[in-house]
This record gives structure tokens, C-alpha cells and sequence, in this order.
């Protein structure tokens, strides 16, 4: 039986104060109504495993979090069928960046684009025949692309925890 454990959380779950990078942290897993969840805790707040834990563990917190682990790939093509169903003028960026991002996965290809009736449209396909999918081409800056990652990434990893 396969299980899939979050990594470190970023707030203790006792105090819910910051995690210090670099600190001890306890782990506990437990089952809250019928999932697997696991809670850490500072070294401050630790007073040992319930009695229902699952199991528990002791580590250190990163020193930094800023490397982050990549994004899986079928769980972004999920996100990006997600935005083609109900994209609104907001999310247009959010749904151009993933594309960019599944584009270089190889997990999306563009098949052409077009200019007929004002900006240019791509016309994107699945690698597993899912499409099409039709979008504006943004043409967004680096800067603007890499800040969207970053909040697209914090964004997935807030709705993990």
C-alpha cells in the first residue's frame, strides 16, 4: 500500500508559530476522518505522540525552503483542464503559465496558431490526445512569467497542506 505524506509544514501545529529553519520538529501522523494527516510540531510544543498517532518522527526543520520540489506533472495538466473549463479574466495569466510550464514538460504541444479576428490564439493538445484547447498568446514578460510560477506554486502547495 502506497502512501503519499506531505512534507514539512511551514507552522507548528501547536502554537502555530513560524518553524525555525534549522530547528528540531517532531511529526506525528494520525487519521482524521478516514485520511492520513500529518501535523509537526516545535520542539517547544512537543509532549509526545497521542495515542492515536500512526506513527511519529523527529527531524530538522530546512534551512531553506526556498528550493521547492517541481510540480507534478499530471496534477498541473488536472489544474490547466480545470482552468479551460471556468477561466476567467484573472486566471488568463495563471492558465498561460501553466501551459508554458506543460509545453516544457512535453506534456502539452502546440499544434499551430492563428491570427484571424485580433490576437494571436495557439491551439495546444494534450500528449495523450486531450484537446484542443485554444488560448490567447500573452507574450509575458520573464520576470512576469517567474512571478506567476512562484505564486501558482504557492498557491498548490497552500491547497496540499
Amino acid at each position: 500500500m502506497n502512501y503519499r505524506v506531505k512534507s514539512i509544514g511551514k507552522t507548528c501545529a501547536g502554537t502555530g508559530k513560524p518553524l525555525a529553519p534549522g530547528s528540531v520538529c517532531h511529526s506525528i501522523l494520525i487519521d482524521e476522518d478516514g485520511e492520513t494527516v500529518r501535523r509537526d510540531f516545535s520542539e517547544e510544543a512537543w509532549e509526545g505522540p497521542p495515542e492515536d498517532a500512526l506513527g511519529y518522527w523527529q527531524c530538522k526543520v530546512p534551512e531553506s525552503q526556498a528550493k521547492r520540489r517541481p510540480l507534478d506533472t499530471e496534477s498541473l495538466f488536472e489544474f490547466f483542464e480545470d482552468l479551460n473549463e471556468d477561466c476567467n479574466h484573472a486566471q488568463e495569466k495563471f492558465r498561460y503559465v501553466v501551459a508554458l510550464m506543460l509545453l516544457q514538460k512535453r506534456r502539452l504541444r502546440l499544434e499551430g496558431s492563428s491570427d484571424e479576428d485580433g490576437p494571436v490564439k495557439l491551439e495546444l493538445y494534450g500528449s495523450q490526445g486531450e484537446g484542443p484547447f485554444f488560448m490567447k498568446d500573452l507574450q509575458l514578460r520573464p520576470e512576469e512569467i517567474q512571478a506567476l510560477e512562484d505564486e501558482l506554486t504557492n498557491q498548490i502547495e497552500a491547497d496540499e497542506d
